[in-house]
């Protein structure tokens, strides 16, 4: 590709491709800071209200049985139409997408935290997931685009890894802590001045990135890719709350497959696709994916079944539990600083296979855990230094599945991205759900569950052992 080619599509890049920078200047320090803040924000949404939702449930009378729609409704919603929106932006601007977006979280948070009725609370909660389906890939594309290739752009989406796993960690830790101290509405209520704050500050900041030729929206594949994956979601969502052999999870699981396969066919006769076909056929891009799939679903999952066993196996309250995980958020930014560095001085491929290996050693060591609160001592450097791994393998799927690409193809990079990521974290609990749900036969003992929940650690290590070996044989360099 000629670099008239690359640089064409917008202004704004053809100056930041004549003249990149070669450290942080005064203005991009502060559309970093601005593009983290908004990221760590949407990671926090993520996980802020899963200890908060008992407390939900009781204040707005929800039944037990749609308790699980706080959460599926932004699953869906949030995982669904990434990668929509992701194109959308490339097409209309990124930075129009990114405000907006931005804008509607705030506005629905709002609508959430003084919601009086079950209904309210899942239109905000739909609101608050497009809302974030929105800005991820739009704030991971402006990022990418503000920061060339090389040692800044790593560095860049190193902080962005850290914070956003950080994010998921506070979260839960801020959920218990708000919901215990003021209310559950606090866990709505604390995006509204964090998103006001980014809304002031990022106009003046952040540049338009806008193509100068739009493109018509492939109405065919937006339809079929975003319907399949609504599909999918809704069925892992329900697979983890009913069983996998549930009717809806199967029915779900098999449309959105078929609407997926007849995605791809309609991609392939489109004039103008959602997804050009070149771009999934980049090694880096296609396997850079499955590996941040792979980090999205080994890593939620296991604070999912290291949150059973801290309250089921050992007795600790909720609130304990979340706590807990300050190591493991401490271990992610601590690898989302050093993953830059290792990069810089291996490659990425190395650091993607040397954190698969970190990961998996420390993961497999919980298969050690026992019934008693001195397994602590064993979980938390495990969790601590599996965060680290898991950090490296983030970064370097970032870095590996956004490189290589023309700037006005940063969206669809990002868009697949955060669609990897959405879909890891929404595929990772029902599946190990499963599992633990298989190995107890319904038996809901200290006992039965550790058991559940060390086959489900096996399985989870055995999936990063599965990506460190992708990332050894599909990204390994040809020789010439």
């Amino acid at each position: 590709m000629s670099t008239t080619e690359v640089a064409a599509p917008e202004t704004a890049d053809i100056a930041a491709a004549e003249l990149p920078p070669k450290q942080l200047t005064g203005r991009l320090k502060v559309v970093l800071a601005v593009l983290l803040v908004a990221q760590f924000m949407l990671a926090v949404d993520f996980s802020i209200l899963n200890v908060a939702l008992p407390a939900i449930g009781d204040g707005l009378g929800f039944s037990l049985a749609n308790l699980q729609w706080v959460a599926t409704a932004f699953a869906l919603s949030a995982a669904g139409f990434t990668l929509l929106f992701g194109r959308i932006g490339d097409l209309i601007g990124r930075k129009r997408i990114f405000l907006g977006s931005l804008a509607l979280l705030g506005l629905s948070s709002l609508v959430g935290g003084l919601a009086t009725a079950p209904a309210i609370l899942i239109v905000a909660r739909i609101a608050q997931g497009l809302a974030t389906a929105a800005a991820t890939p739009a704030g991971l594309a402006l990022l990418t685009t503000a920061f060339p290739e090389g040692p800044l752009r790593q560095k860049a989406l190193g902080l962005n890894g850290a914070l956003m796993s950080a994010g998921f960690t506070t979260g839960a830790i801020l959920g218990g802590v708000l919901t215990d101290l003021l209310s559950w509405r606090w866990a709505f209520f604390i995006n509204v001045p964090v998103a006001l704050v980014v809304l002031v500050i990022a106009p003046a900041v952040i540049r338009e990135s806008r193509p100068q030729q739009r493109p018509k929206i492939d109405l065919p594949g937006a339809l079929s890719v975003t319907l399949g994956l609504l599909g999918v979601v809704y069925g892992l969502t329900q697979a983890g709350e009913h069983g996998w052999t549930d009717a809806h999870a199967l029915t779900g699981l098999l449309v959105g497959a078929a609407l997926l396969v007849v995605f791809a066919f309609v991609e392939r006769k489109s004039a103008q696709p959602l997804v050009p076909l070149q771009v999934l056929e980049k090694r880096t891009v296609a396997w850079g994916n499955v590996l941040g799939l792979l980090a999205f679903v080994t890593e939620t999952s296991l604070v999912y079944l290291l949150t059973l066993y801290m309250q089921k196996t050992l007795g600790f309250s909720a609130l304990t539990a979340g706590i807990s995980f300050g190591v493991l958020g401490i271990g992610t930014v601590v690898g989302g600083l050093l993953a830059p560095r290792v990069i810089a001085r291996t490659s990425t491929l190395t650091t993607l296979i040397a954190g698969g290996v970190l990961q998996a050693v420390f993961t497999a060591v919980l298969l050690l855990l026992g019934d008693t609160a001195a397994s602590m001592a064993l979980m938390l450097p495990a969790t601590f230094l599996g965060g680290v791994g898991n950090m490296l393998v983030i970064v370097g799927f970032m870095v590996t599945a956004t490189t290589g690409l023309p700037n006005d193809e940063q969206g669809l990079a990002t868009g697949l991205a955060s669609m990897s990521q959405q879909v890891g974290i929404t595929m990772g609990t029902p599946i190990m759900s499963a599992i633990v749900t298989a190995t107890t036969a319904g038996m809901a003992t200290a006992a039965a569950i550790l058991h559940g929940v060390t086959v489900a650690i096996a399985a989870n290590a055995a999936l990063v052992v599965l990506g460190v070996l992708i990332a050894a044989t599909a990204l390994r360099p040809h020789r010439t």
